[in-house]
């Protein structure tokens, strides 16, 4: 027995059994159970169970008219808001995988969501739309979509409506514009309503445990993403596990304002509250003084969040507004929370912050800090059925006690591997006392009582606020720009968000005259805003190794230093 079992909350399993049903059954039983109940509230409109359930069922009879058979990969690129949740489970109703998109990416990152899973329909809001048919468009004939789904922020609430559910003004015109559907070349764009009413029968579910269920993608140190093949078990273990872990009930209510595309957001939030039969409450984008009039309104009992947002709400002129009282769990990761905002927490509310750790190919938590004895600053245990060690990168041997190593993890929340990409798959697992345990590639020690703790990263990322920021994938875009010669991108040190992202560039001698602002603005045009480099260092030239290697661990010490 491992010292952390000692820690293990009483009231909990150690291991789950894990339903052989498929995530749309979640729904579809507490539609039965719970028909009138709240499942989604958004800017004060309520959508019950009932409700949510048959709207999924109308989109998925739609995506079957559209020719989506089982298996096959779907785009779902919002943000936070009751179409994104409807969509997400019409998809699965309709046999097929859910490839979730950061809507903050631009038509030249869409592309490869596009090409990479093979997806021919993808759903969207209007404001992003444009976008992505610019993606679809640019592709070449046979490549791109043959149908876009695209429905506004107000069909799912009246932006008239005031009150402490109100939307903050400088929203309005972002939630209510009427965008002009595009044009898809070769293919057909529909609005969420036609959608909606269609009226040929829903496709039978056939799908279960051991069908593919969701494609998120993660990038890395070779560039462009990667899909990362998660069946509806692993969803579901973690669904489970982080409801049982966090007091799960009915009864519950959870600010959604991580997004939902993301691992987190959507297994520990989204997934975590359906199978629970909770409500949702959700925010479309961050922003503090909303959150605070929404957790007092709703009684919300359940938060996960990044810390930078408890940072923030604390930081409101309008803090002593706001009653937090109603929360019972309150947790996260992403970024160690700050001692002093911790100990805030409890003195004031009696809320230990619970932090966790996870990754994309874990279906978010591999670990997580017991509610009753968490550490700070710290990983927590290995969560649910799960077994994580700490083992010498090159020999793959266990380490002891206090010795730092990297991070493997074995359960049934990891995924299968990386889509139609076996090399990288085999890179990432190894087999050990008769397990398949996954790599992460973040480097760690064990304490005495078997807590885990984050040190450093074999893999060269930047955490930017709880978003990865992956040098090589923004360098590849980076060189895409006239101008640049070459480029290596470092995390350079941020007060509020941790880490953000720094270019060092070398011009082409054609474009010397390029702005470093330029540079900066180019990024915000092209690729998601907590991808671009903040910062722009023009340069004569970057360190290299003997073999021709950038040495961006030079220009990242050097930064480090001057900072």
């Amino acid at each position: 027995m491992r010292p952390h079992h000692a820690f293990w909350p009483a009231r909990l399993p150690e291991k789950i059994t894990v339903p052989e049903t498929s995530l749309w059954d979640n729904l579809a039983v507490n539609a039965r159970r719970y028909p009138e109940k709240k499942a989604l509230v958004f800017f004060g409109t309520a959508i019950s169970y009932r409700q949510l359930a048959e709207g999924a069922e109308r989109l998925a009879a739609q995506l079957h008219a559209l020719g989506v058979q089982r298996g096959d990969r779907v785009v779902l690129c919002m943000q936070n808001c009751p179409q994104l949740v409807m969509a997400h489970f019409a998809i699965l109703r309709a046999n097929a995988v859910v490839v979730p998109v950061n809507p903050m990416n631009r038509a030249e990152e869409l592309k490869h969501y596009i090409i990479d899973p093979q997806a021919r329909v993808a759903i969207t809001t209007a404001d992003l739309a444009g976008e992505l048919a610019a993606a679809s468009n640019a592709l070449p004939t046979g490549q791109g979509l043959t149908h876009l789904v695209v429905t506004r922020y107000t069909d799912a609430f009246d932006p008239e409506a005031g009150g402490e559910d109100a939307s903050p003004d400088a929203w309005i015109g972002w939630l209510t514009a009427a965008y002009a559907l595009p044009a898809l070349d070769g293919g057909e764009v529909l609005c969420w309503e036609n959608a909606l009413a269609c009226q040929q029968p829903a496709p039978v579910h056939v799908v279960g445990a051991q069908d593919l269920a969701i494609l998120p993608y993660t990038s890395g140190t070779t560039g462009l993403p990667k899909g990362c093949m998660h069946l509806h078990r692993s969803i579901m273990h973690n669904a489970i596990a982080s409801a049982l872990w966090g007091s799960g009930s009915s009864e519950n209510i959870a600010l959604a304002v991580l997004p939902i595309f993301h691992i987190t957001g959507m297994v520990s939030v989204m997934h975590t509250t359906i199978y629970s039969g909770g409500t949702l409450v959700l925010m479309p984008r961050w922003d503090r003084d909303l959150a605070g009039r929404l957790i007092s309104r709703h009684k919300v009992t359940n938060w996960t969040n990044v810390p930078t947002m408890i940072i923030d709400l604390l930081g409101s002129p309008h803090f002593a507004q706001y009653d937090l009282t109603s929360l019972v769990y309150i947790g996260g990761g992403g970024a160690a929370m700050p001692q002093a905002v911790a100990q805030r927490l409890l003195d004031q509310y009696g809320l230990r912050y619970a932090e966790g750790y996870g990754l994309t190919e874990t279906a978010a938590p591999s670990h997580s800090n017991p509610p009753d004895a968490p550490k700070q600053q710290c990983l927590g245990i290995p969560f649910m059925s799960t077994d994580a060690r700490v083992v010498d990168p090159d020999t793959l041997v266990e380490l002891p006690v206090g010795e730092q190593g990297e991070i493997i993890v074995h359960g049934p929340e990891v995924f299968e591997g990386y889509w139609n990409k076996p090399d990288a798959t085999q890179a990432v697992f190894f087999e050990k006392d008769g397990k398949r345990f996954f790599r992460t590639g973040d480097l760690g020690h064990v304490d005495a009582d078997g807590y885990f703790f984050l040190t450093d990263r074999l893999k060269r990322m930047i955490n930017a606020s709880g978003f990865k920021v992956w040098p090589a994938e923004v360098e590849a875009l980076m060189f895409r720009h006239p101008a640049i010669q070459e480029a290596c991108v470092i995390g350079t040190r941020d007060a509020y968000r941790g880490e953000s992202v720094k270019a060092v560039v070398v011009l082409r001698s054609t474009h010397q005259d390029t702005a470093e602002q330029e540079i900066i603005d180019w990024c915000r045009a092209n690729m998601a805003a907590y991808k671009a480099p903040r910062t722009v260092q023009i340069v004569d030239a970057l360190p290299k190794s003997g073999s021709g290697k950038v040495m961006w661990r030079a220009l990242q010490e050097a930064d480090t230093s001057a900072s």
